[in-house]
């Protein structure tokens, strides 16, 4: 028998994903992937430029928004990727990630890099979720 799941694309708002040709989420239910995602505003231009947290909590503002507006918590999301081009500013990025995660606890990994698109840009952020993943104490 064959696996089959209702594919849904999400759209984000940024230009490039229609030049590129990529969802900013995409939902394989009850699979939620979400596109690594940069501080660049509607406008074009990288929001909060030299400040990592701010950069960070830019972006996990607008993914956890868009989430939300499509019926998906914190509490679903299972995993986080963040890359940093400075990993001496991991401590901002990480009061960033604490201010969305720190109750819910995915698994998540902070990972160095040379570069991103931009020079100004110093975080990038991926998630995966999983609907209806509800944490349970044992």
């Amino acid at each position: 028998m064959e696996a089959s799941f209702k594919r849904t694309n999400i759209h984000g708002g940024a230009k490039f994903e229609d030049v590129a040709g990529y969802a900013r989420i995409a939902i394989a239910d009850p699979f939620v992937f979400v596109s690594g995602t940069t501080a660049v505003t509607p406008e074009g231009t990288v929001y909060g430029e030299g400040d990592a947290y701010e950069q960070a909590k830019y972006i996990f503002d607008k993914l956890v928004k868009l989430l939300a507006d499509n019926g998906i918590s914190t509490e679903e999301v299972v995993k986080v990727n963040i890359w940093t081009t400075d990993v001496t500013k991991n401590m901002d990025i990480t009061k960033a990630y604490s201010e969305y995660f720190k109750e819910y606890r995915p698994a998540c990994s902070w990972i160095g890099v040379a570069a991103l698109n931009r020079p100004s840009q110093l975080v990038e952020i991926e998630m995966q979720a999983i609907k209806g993943a509800k944490i349970v104490v044992e």
